[in-house]
């Protein structure tokens, strides 16, 4: 299982679709947001949490497909299938190895981000804890994405538009606690909620998305 997660994060880097890709997109949706509503201090502020969290999603977004592509064009897909390895175990990795990629960078790099959308000195640790918790659901529901579409040519747009609408109960709780810890509110209720969404889906949807491996690999 260690190999199996050293060399997916070795694939993913060596690919482009690791580090410098999603933190570039998450740069520039939080550079570009102040040109299209204004550089007005206190509208940034308002709407920082949201948008810091939706940038979040997209740049996650970016690398699902290379997920299984890789696998899938040299084979190496049907050798681990074969292998004394679980799938269910194998999907577990590879979902583990896009946060470790993309998810945990952007989590570190989030209060940079949120200086540059003036995001209030109380939101910090609540938005960084929010994306923490709720950024492995979004890796977790991408690989059963990834899975639903591996071997299909142009697959990427429909792979968004399969994960997308599943993303939307983690977007709004995440971006609910980081509003609230922004405005010196109670945070406790939506993370509990953004909590037990990554746990659930951290716990059934690696045997959801083996299945489906098992069925395009037939």
């Amino acid at each position: 299982m260690i190999a199996l997660l050293v060399r997916d994060l070795r694939l993913a880097v060596r690919a482009g679709g690791g580090f410098g890709l999603g933190l570039a997109f998450f740069l520039i949706v939080v550079v570009l947001v102040p040109f299209g509503v204004g550089p007005e201090t206190g509208l940034l502020a308002r709407i920082a949490p949201g948008i810091l969290w939706l940038g979040a999603l997209l740049a996650c977004l970016l690398s699902l497909d290379r997920i299984f592509a890789l696998d899938w064009e040299d084979g190496s897909l049907d050798l681990i299938a074969t292998s004394p390895l679980p799938m269910e175990g194998v999907v577990s990795i590879k979902a583990l190895a896009h946060w470790l990629t993309t998810g945990l960078p952007l989590v570190i790099a989030t209060p940079l981000f949120g200086l540059l959308m003036s995001l209030p000195q109380a939101g910090y640790g609540p938005l960084v804890l929010s994306l923490l918790i709720g950024t492995p659901a979004l890796s977790v529901i991408g690989t059963f994405g990834a899975a639903l579409t591996v071997g299909l040519k142009r697959g990427g747009l429909l792979l968004s538009l399969l994960v997308l609408p599943l993303y939307v109960p983690t977007l709004i709780f995440g971006a609910e606690t980081a509003r609230r810890g922004a405005e010196g509110l109670d945070t406790a209720t939506p993370m509990l909620m953004l909590a037990g969404i990554s746990f659930g889906v951290t716990a059934l949807l690696p045997f959801a998305s083996a299945a489906v491996l098992r069925v395009n690999l037939r």
